[in-house]
């Protein structure tokens, strides 16, 4: 049996790569002094296709130096989980592995002067040098315990990280954090959610906090399959149901049949609808008891584009999945995700919930200055079933002509997009946005640099081999 998320675009390379003399077509604005980082699965070892979730690979963040117009280097390297470092042979890093030892495979962010590598669900998150080398697990200098999120939100006015993270093991609780400029956790406040819910994402505004609490719950009936045998499942799973939030379960997203890597391991959530579909909307400097919830209709949101205060309403715009996991267990292949728009009307207690656009998309971006204010413009690839993205980039404009598009053709596949401004003070689409673009026939991909008013190219960075792939990067800049 095959499993798409280990061929083409998606199939993991063997090697680490340190290149210089990289092939360049274009210019490379001279404003651009920093490192494009992408983070996304890569399983070290071979893995049972049949049981495979893309979610689960060891995570493996690729990266290119940019500087002075050039590009210095590109360096791929695996975040040393204590899986990974002994499928390669290495000492295991010390600290707490979390639930799991998956390495961090979901976003890559720079903040307080570190790299870190980023993921969900209770799992440990990792420092990298400037050279994706792995330092160690990070908990922010031990004040955050328990795991964290692959989307932090970072406000533009205090450069704080503000995050929700969930974990299985914290029952129907989830967990609102802000990390400081200093890298260290200086608030933290635990919300009460309907059950265990996949909490990917959250909104922030400049007043209020907004959790996405959808029908995506701990699967027990899926943990129990994990190396168990058939005749015990049942017993197995009212096990889980009655132990999950009370007692620490001995890593059951770890737990593999014998001989098998933990990669293969069955993926614990799945489509409920049996649980309510709502969002939380809570005041930044609220706690569990200011959360005013409100119903939506049923569905999934992995990523809001952005989010925003308008005097009552708070403005969410997001990528609705009708389902999620309902079908398919092995990644996000539920039909296409379109982009919404949720207005939170506070002063009647309902939500209005309307369409933006019918093209099936994902990834979604917006100019870091503007998160969680009113933005004009967003940036999302088109997908295809089965997760997969497309060969086209969409452009929202909010306030002028609707959307604008640019197919780069057959063969080509389109990874997420982020935005950097060409000064501090540049409007919001005056910069470029840079992503992977992988092109089947010759089996490579290239870091596109694109005019982000035109979506012309700009420049392109050419290698030698292909980036699978992944989930979320960022730009970074030097210091």
């Amino acid at each position: 049996m095959g499993n798409q998320y280990l061929e083409g675009a998606f199939a993991p390379v063997a090697n680490e790569y340190t290149l210089t003399g990289l092939d360049v077509v274009g210019d490379i604005p001279e404003y651009l002094d920093g490192r494009y980082l992408r983070n996304g699965p890569n399983p070290v070892a071979e893995v049972d296709p049949e049981l495979y979730h893309w979610f689960t690979g060891d995570g493996m963040v690729h990266g290119i130096r940019i500087r002075d117009g050039k590009a210095e280097w590109y360096r791929n390297r695996w975040v040393r989980s204590p899986r990974v470092a002994e499928a390669l042979g290495e000492t295991p890093p010390r600290g707490d592995y979390g639930l799991t030892p998956i390495g961090a495979n979901t976003n890559v962010i720079g903040h307080a002067g570190k790299t870190l590598a980023l993921i969900e669900a209770g799992v440990a998150q990792y420092e990298l040098t400037d050279d994706l080398d792995t330092v160690g697990v990070c908990d922010f200098d031990g004040t955050l315990a328990g795991g964290y999120t692959a989307h932090p939100k970072r406000d533009p006015g205090t450069g704080e990280l503000h995050a929700v993270s969930y974990c299985l093991l914290n029952g129907n609780t989830v967990q609102y954090s802000v990390i400081g400029v200093d890298g260290r956790a200086g608030r933290t406040v635990d919300v009460e959610v309907t059950g265990s819910p996949m909490m990917h994402d959250f909104s922030l505004t400049e007043r209020h906090v907004v959790f996405y609490d959808l029908p995506v719950t701990f699967d027990s009936r899926q943990a129990a399959t994990i190396g168990v045998p058939r005749w015990l499942q049942l017993p197995a799973r009212l096990v889980l149901s009655a132990l999950i939030g009370r007692v620490r379960i001995p890593d059951p997203l770890a737990a593999r049949r014998p001989g098998r890597d933990s990669s293969d391991a069955a993926f614990p959530y799945s489509w409920n609808p049996r649980y309510p579909a709502r969002i939380g909307v809570m005041p930044r400097e609220g706690g569990n008891g200011d959360v005013r919830w409100f119903e939506v209709e049923p569905c999934y949101v992995f990523h809001p584009m952005n989010a925003f205060d308008d005097g009552d309403t708070v403005v969410l715009d997001v990528v609705r999945h009708e389902k999620m996991f309902a079908t398919d267990h092995l990644g996000p292949n539920e039909g296409m995700p379109t982009l919404e728009r949720w207005t939170v009307d506070l002063a009647d207690g309902k939500v209005r919930e309307s369409r933006i656009d019918d093209r099936g998309q994902e990834f979604p971006r917006v100019d870091e200055r503007v998160v969680g204010r009113r933005h004009r413009y967003g940036y999302a690839p088109t997908v295809t079933g089965g997760g997969s993205c497309a060969d086209t980039l969409l452009k929202h404009d909010f306030v002028g002509a609707g959307s604008v598009s640019r197919s780069f053709g057959a063969g080509k596949t389109l990874g997420e997009f982020v935005f950097h401004p060409s000064s501090p003070d540049a409007a919001e689409d005056d910069g470029v946005l840079m992503g992977y673009i992988y092109d089947r026939p010759t089996d490579r991909s290239q870091l596109a640099i694109l005019d982000a008013a035109t979506l012309d190219d700009v420049a392109a960075v050419n290698l030698p081999h292909r980036v699978p792939a992944g989930f979320h990067g960022n730009w970074v800049p030097t210091a």
